[in-house]
């Protein structure tokens, strides 16, 4: 054996001792003794050193190798331990193995004490690649279970931001109308904007929620994470107070990934934000990054990992720490360890979602009084980084005289858009389904020169009624709106090259904008314009 056997002996008598170590060393078996005679250090023995196996003396003149036995069960249950005794009758031999003993050897035979060591040894590590592997296929069953739990409370959160969106619409729409015709009517401005302010803010955590069940809609580039942080940094530090030390450690020649850059920043703000919140009395802040390599091994211990090149994002507090129970729940919906009205409970599942719909993976480490951390693992990518273009301004015309088809299945919602439209100029036919639609398409003699559709509605989808007025009416131009993504529009929260989409719910001037801005575009193909993605 290359290492040395570190073996715990207990017997009293010095010649057996040596008799025993030779016996062993003759077997080609490298080994360390520490031999012990009484309770009291053998007590000492078990709890202070690491042991690979015991060997005992049935029999010793103040202690006994029967109590010896229960107590190495009792503290080190996993230590392999063998009698080594003179006087061992059959029944005793058998009452040990009952008891929990490896094995026996007498001391006139001990020429079978190598063997013996050697298989116990063996079983022993069986025994601890067993556990392993029963803990972890534990672990990986209850990541299973939690990614499931995940993925219902997602779908959940989903259904209930798409129809908030289109409650949000008609009332953020309608409290624009109403404004925009007050006038100098002080008091009733001043109620009307309460109502359009809380309207905002739903709209906010609607957004979170399309976060979490990842049917938000991507603007994805090839960015350098460390170029993310380092123009981020010089916001974080005011954000987090004095008392919080901010350090950045960033990996040259980092490689490079492919999101979304305002989501990214959303992730480092969020995380950011809750670590100064663990950090009342002060504390350090640690963002990091590194290229990394998940190979299979860790992939087989973490559910919805793939082996490959990835780029982590790490920040880490020396906070206050959480325990497990807190961690298994962190990332769902409204589950929150703050104070009532000091957090929604959204942040950290807005985060959750947005790494998954980035294709990566996140996982937490911490401990009460020990600080966390949050470690982001999002797939390398080949490529040039990109730099942070400006947005494009929206359009300064709201107005226009254009013939719009304008298909919603939602009554409120398409009756606020018609009045919007129809406001600004614009001549518009309607449709509660894309049946109606196209019969409309049908009927309409001049031309359609833009069709505003909901991606999802019964019966045919909004980019299926898209494809089929096209043949009708080529000079159609489209834009999709709808309370949440659809792979009809969107693959997996990206949004599809060539379309123009706003995302429910929207205000008054960012859908005349938006509108205005398509039927501006000088796409060759307006079916599939090449038009930018749109959320507001």
């Amino acid at each position: 054996m290359g290492t040395a056997l570190h073996i715990l002996h207990l017997e009293d008598n010095p010649d057996d001792q040596e008799l025993v170590r030779l016996t062993l060393v003759k077997e080609g078996m490298s080994c360390e003794l520490a031999c012990v005679e009484a309770h009291d250090d053998f007590l000492a023995a078990l709890k202070q050193g690491e042991w690979d196996i015991i060997l005992a003396d049935y029999t010793l003149p103040s202690y006994n190798g029967l109590s010896a036995l229960t107590l190495a069960r009792e503290l080190r249950p996993e230590v392999p331990f063998i009698f080594v005794s003179g006087t061992i009758g059959e029944d005793a031999a058998i009452a040990c193995l009952k008891a929990g003993a490896t094995d026996y050897v007498l001391k006139h035979h001990l020429a079978r004490l190598a063997h013996a060591v050697r298989r116990a040894l063996r079983e022993a590590e069986e025994r601890k690649e067993r556990k392993l592997a029963d803990e972890d296929r534990t672990r990986l069953e209850e990541q299973l279970r939690q990614a499931h739990k995940m993925e219902a409370i997602g779908r959940l959160a989903g259904g209930i931001a798409h129809d908030f969106n289109n409650l949000l619409t008609v009332i953020n729409g309608y409290s624009e109308l109403v404004l925009n015709s007050l006038g100098a009517n002080l008091h009733a401005r001043k109620n009307v904007e309460q109502i359009k302010k809380a309207g905002r803010r739903a709209a906010t955590l609607t957004r979170q929620l399309l976060a979490f069940s990842r049917r938000q809609v991507l603007q994805l580039k090839v960015l350098d994470l460390n170029a993310v942080v380092t123009n981020f940094e010089a916001m974080l530090q005011p954000l987090i107070g004095e008392d919080i030390l901010l350090e950045a450690v960033l990996q040259p020649g980092l490689g490079l990934v492919k999101v979304d850059p305002g989501q990214i920043e959303q992730i480092i703000l969020n995380l950011t934000v809750n670590a100064r919140d663990a950090m009342p009395e002060g504390g350090k802040l640690t963002i990091e990054t590194a290229n990394v390599e998940l190979d299979e091994a860790y992939a087989r211990r973490h559910v919805s990992v793939r082996p490959g090149p990835y780029v982590m994002l790490a920040i880490s507090d020396t906070g206050c720490g959480m325990d497990a129970e807190t961690q298994a729940n962190i990332f769902e919906p409204f589950f929150t360890t703050k104070e009532h009205g000091k957090g929604t409970g959204l942040g950290l599942a807005t985060v959750y979602g947005i790494v998954k719909q980035s294709g990566g993976n996140i996982w937490v480490y911490s401990e009460p009084g020990k600080g966390t951390t949050f470690k982001i693992y999002l797939p390398r990518v080949e490529g040039v980084a990109e730099g942070s273009e400006p947005a494009h301004p929206r359009s300064s015309i709201l107005r226009g005289s254009e013939t719009i088809l304008l298909v919603e299945d939602e009554d409120m919602v398409r009756s606020l858009a018609r009045e919007i439209l129809e406001a600004h100029g614009y001549a518009v036919s309607e449709a509660r389904d894309s049946t109606e639609a196209l019969r409309v398409c049908h009927t309409h003699s001049g031309s359609i020169h833009l069709l505003v559709t909901d991606v999802v509605m019964p019966g045919m989808s909004g980019r299926e009624l898209a494809a089929r007025l096209g043949t009708i009416h080529p000079e159609t131009k489209v834009l999709y709106m709808s309370g949440y993504t659809d792979d009809a529009v969107v693959r997996h929260g990206v949004l599809n090259a060539g379309l123009a989409f706003l995302q429910k719910p929207f205000t008054a001037n960012a859908f005349l904008c938006k509108v205005r801005e398509v039927l501006d575009s000088t796409s060759s193909s307006p079916v599939y314009g090449r038009m930018t993605a749109s959320s507001e």
